[in-house]
């Protein structure tokens, strides 16, 4: 885990990429997934999301910590420490971006 996220700070990594004919969006220290046939779709959906599950655990009474730092799925774990190294991510999958989003409200 990177930094320890609340609802009001923290970041979240993220990875959008196609694989096959699909494209996907990963919030990894949330365990969000959303795919799609559109890029720029699945780039929206996943930021709507991350914003949604966010203002959600919000409003949850008492511990909010751990949905927010989750561990990752060890596929995008994986796939997160390639590109993170520089190294060629494996066929078929092609990466679109990946990076942080900054959790502020």
């Amino acid at each position: 885990m990177l930094v320890m996220n609340t609802a009001k700070k923290g970041r979240v990594r993220t990875i959008v990429f196609k694989e096959g004919d699909t494209w996907y969006g990963v919030a990894l220290e949330f365990n969000i997934v959303v795919e799609g046939e559109d890029r720029n779709g699945v780039y929206l959906d996943l930021q709507e999301a991350i914003k949604g599950y966010v203002e959600s655990q919000a409003k949850v009474k008492g511990s909010r910590v751990a949905p927010l730092n989750q561990k990752p799925d060890v596929e995008y774990q994986k796939l997160w420490d390639t590109l993170s190294s520089n190294k060629p991510v494996p066929s078929p999958i092609s990466v679109s971006q990946f990076g942080f989003v900054n959790l502020a409200v």
